[in-house]
C-alpha cells in the first residue's frame, strides 16, 4: 500500500499528502478541521484515561494494596516515565514503516486493552490484599498486596503506557498533516490547531481530576477505569470511522537511524587522520546545512576511504556531510536537554506525594467531601489560566519591551518554568510543615486549600516549560528530524519521573525510611521538598550557563581553521548557500 511505502536513500524525500488510496489528495473532501478534530479526539482520550489513573492512582496503592508511600510514588512515577519514554518507540515505528495513521490507531487499541485490563486488577476481589481498619493501620500491621496480587496491575500500567506512549508521539503531528503549510490559509489554521491541541488536553485532564477521581473515589475504581476504557474505545472508532477524510503522508524512514549511523560510522573510522579541509569530506559541495568544527570527531562518517570510494553513495559505508551536521545539531541540544529533567522530577511530586498530602488534610466543602486526587485540579486550572494569559498578556509586552517577535525565547520561556518550580518546592515545604505541625500537636486538620500555592507554581511553571522545551526542540532540530523532536521532549518527562523513582529510592534509604513514611505526620516530606528545591536552584544556575553559550539554529556560527575565529552568516546567507555549493571562498569570507 501506499501508505506505507519509503524512498529510497539519497533520493529527494516527497512530502506530499496523499488520501486512504495514495491519489493525491482532494482539499474539498480530505483534510481540515473535520479531520483534525476527529484526530484530537483520539488525544483528548488519551490524556482523560492517563490522567485519570496516574492523579490518583497513588491513593490506591497506600490504601488499597497497603503499599508504602515511597513504594507508591515509584510506581506511579515508573509509570509515566515509561509512557514518556516509550514514545520514542512509538516515533520511531511511525517513521520507519506504519506511518502516523496506523501507529495512532494500533497503540490507541493497546491503551484501550490496558485500560480493561487495569479495571479487572482492581475490581476482582483476589487481586487486593485483606481490608486493613484504622486501628491496624496505626499499628502498621496491614498485609501489603504481593506479587500475584502486583502482576496483573503492573501488565496493565505498562499496556496503557505502551499505548499512551505511541499515541502522544504521533497524534499531534497527524492532526498537523491534515492542513496545507504552502497554502497561508492552512499555515494559519494548523498554528490554530497546535492552540486548540494543547487546550484540549488540558481540558481532558481537568475532567479527569474532578470527574473520574471522584467516581473511582466514590462509586468504585471499576466504575471510573471502565468509563476511561469505554471512552478510549469510542475514540478508536471514531478515528476509524474518519479513515477516508484524512490526508496521509509517506513514512521517510526514522531519524534515529542516521544518528545510529553516522555515530557507528565515525567509531569505525576513528583511526583515520582528519582531512587537510572540510571540502575533501563526502557531499560537502551539496551540504545543506553549513559545515561547523564543533564535534568534529563525528566528521569523520563522512570521510572518503579506500572502501568509500567504491560505494559513496551507500550510506552505511560513508555518510554525507549534511547528515553529520544534523547529526551535530542533535547532540548540540542534549545540554539544554539535560537541564529539563529536574522540572518534571519535580512536577511528579504533583501526582505522589502532593497528593497524598491531601488525603492528610480538611477536604469537605459543607457536607461534601473533596477526593485527594481532586485537588489536582488547580494544577490544570493554573496551566489554563496561565497559558491564556501568556499570549493575551505577556507575551505582547515581552515584544514590545524586546523588540522580538517572539516576545520571550524557548529558553527564557525554560528558565521562567524552572524558577517557578523551585518556589513551588519551598511553598510545598513550608506548607507540610505546617500541616504536621497542626495535626500532630493539636489533633487537627488544616484546609488542602493550602496546597493551592504549590499546585499553582508549578502549574505555572508547566505552563512555560512544557511550550518552551517544545518549542526549542521543534525549531533547533534539524530540517529534516522534526519528527523525533516530540519524541526527544517526551523522553525529557520520562527521565524526570525516573529520577523521581530514583531519588525517592536513595532518599529513603540514607534517611533509613524516616523522612518518607505511609503516615506523613510521622515523616519529614517537607525536607524532601527543600532537597528538591535546593537541587532545583542548582539546576536553574547550570541552565543559565548552557543557556548563555547556546547559539540559536537561525544564526550559524562558522569557526575559520585559519584564524581561529568564529564568523556570524545571517539566515540570508545560509539561504543563498543552500541553493548552490558552499565554497571554500565562502566558508572563509
Amino acid at each position: 500500500m501506499v501508505l506505507v511505502s519509503k524512498h529510497g536513500s539519497g533520493g529527494e524525500e516527497d512530502d506530499t499528502a496523499v488520501d486512504f488510496w495514495g491519489n493525491p489528495v482532494d482539499k474539498s473532501k480530505t483534510g481540515g478541521w473535520l479531520a483534525a478534530g476527529l484526530i484530537l479526539g483520539t488525544e483528548l482520550s488519551e490524556r482523560i484515561c492517563v490522567m485519570g489513573i496516574s492523579m490518583n492512582l497513588v491513593t490506591y496503592l497506600v490504601g488499597d494494596l497497603h503499599l508504602t508511600s515511597a513504594k507508591s510514588a515509584t510506581i506511579v512515577t515508573n509509570f509515566l516515565g515509561a509512557l514518556n519514554l516509550l514514545g520514542l518507540l512509538g516515533g520511531f515505528l511511525a517513521d520507519a514503516k506504519l506511518g502516523r495513521y496506523l501507529t495512532v490507531a494500533i497503540f490507541a487499541s493497546i491503551t484501550a486493552v490496558g485500560v480493561i485490563l487495569l479495571t479487572l486488577a482492581t475490581t476482582i476481589p483476589g487481586m487486593r490484599p485483606p481490608h486493613c481498619d484504622d486501628s491496624t493501620r496505626q499499628l502498621h500491621q496491614c498485609i501489603e498486596a504481593n506479587g500475584g496480587q502486583l502482576a496483573m496491575l503492573y501488565a496493565a500500567l505498562y499496556t496503557i503506557a505502551l499505548g499512551g506512549g505511541g499515541i502522544k508521539s504521533n497524534v499531534s503531528g497527524f492532526g498537523s498533516d491534515q492542513f496545507d503549510t504552502n497554502d497561508p490559509k492552512g499555515e494559519k489554521a494548523m498554528i490554530f490547531f497546535f492552540n486548540r491541541f494543547y487546550f484540549a488536553i488540558s481540558i481532558g485532564s481537568l475532567f479527569a481530576v474532578i470527574v473520574l477521581v471522584y467516581v473511582q473515589d466514590k462509586v468504585g475504581r471499576g466504575w471510573g477505569y471502565g468509563i476511561s476504557g469505554g471512552t478510549m474505545a469510542v475514540a478508536v472508532i471514531v478515528l476509524l470511522c474518519g479513515t477516508t477524510f484524512y490526508r496521509f503522508k509517506k513514512p521517510r524512514g526514522s531519524p534515529l537511524t542516521v544518528i545510529w549511523r553516522v555515530v557507528l560510522l565515525a567509531w569505525k573510522k576513528r583511526s583515520l587522520p582528519h582531512p587537510a579541509h572540510p571540502s575533501f569530506l563526502n557531499d560537502y559541495q551539496n551540504a545543506k546545512v553549513p559545515y561547523t568544527y564543533r564535534f568534529k570527531c563525528l566528521d569523520k562518517a563522512a570521510i572518503l576511504d579506500e572502501y568509500a570510494t567504491t560505494g559513496p553513495n551507500n550510506p552505511w559505508i560513508v555518510s554525507t556531510v549534511t547528515e553529520v551536521e544534523e547529526v551535530k545539531m542533535v547532540f548540540k541540544l542534549i545540554p539544554i536537554w539535560s537541564t529539563g529533567i529536574l522540572f518534571w522530577t519535580i512536577y511528579s511530586q504533583m501526582t505522589t506525594f502532593t497528593v497524598e498530602q491531601a488525603s492528610f488534610m480538611e477536604r469537605k466543602v459543607g457536607s461534601f467531601e473533596i477526593p485527594p486526587g481532586s485537588m489536582s485540579a488547580f494544577l490544570f486550572i493554573a496551566i489554563l489560566l496561565v497559558t491564556s494569559l501568556n499570549e493575551k498578556l505577556f507575551i505582547p509586552i515581552a515584544r514590545k519591551l524586546t523588540h522580538n517577535v517572539q516576545g520571550l525565547t524557548s529558553l527564557q520561556r525554560i528558565g521562567i518554568g524552572l524558577v517557578f518550580s523551585i518556589f513551588g518546592m519551598v511553598a510545598a515545604g513550608a506548607v507540610e510543615k505546617e500541616r504536621k505541625a497542626s495535626a500532630v500537636g493539636q489533633s487537627t486538620r488544616i484546609s488542602a486549600f493550602w496546597l493551592i500555592p504549590q499546585f499553582f507554581l508549578v502549574g505555572a511553571g508547566e505552563a512555560f516549560t512544557y511550550v518552551g522545551q517544545l518549542e526549542f526542540f521543534i525549531r533547533e532540530a534539524p530540517e529534516q528530524m522534526k519528527s523525533m523532536s516530540t519524541g526527544l521532549f517526551l523522553s525529557t518527562l520520562s527521565m524526570g519521573f525516573f529520577v523521581s523513582s530514583l531519588l525517592v529510592t536513595i532518599v529513603d534509604k540514607v534517611t533509613n525510611k524516616q523522612w518518607l513514611r505511609s503516615n506523613l505526620n510521622k515523616g519529614h516530606l517537607s525536607y524532601f521538598y527543600w532537597l528538591l528545591a535546593v537541587l532545583g536552584l542548582l539546576n536553574f544556575f547550570f541552565f543559565i550557563l548552557l543557556a548563555r553559550k547556546h547559539q540559536y539554529k537561525d544564526q550559524h556560527y562558522v569557526s575559520s581553521k585559519d584564524n581561529n575565529e568564529e564568523l556570524k552568516i545571517s539566515n540570508d546567507m545560509v539561504a543563498l548557500e543552500m541553493e548552490g555549493p558552499i565554497s571554500k571562498k565562502a566558508a572563509e569570507t
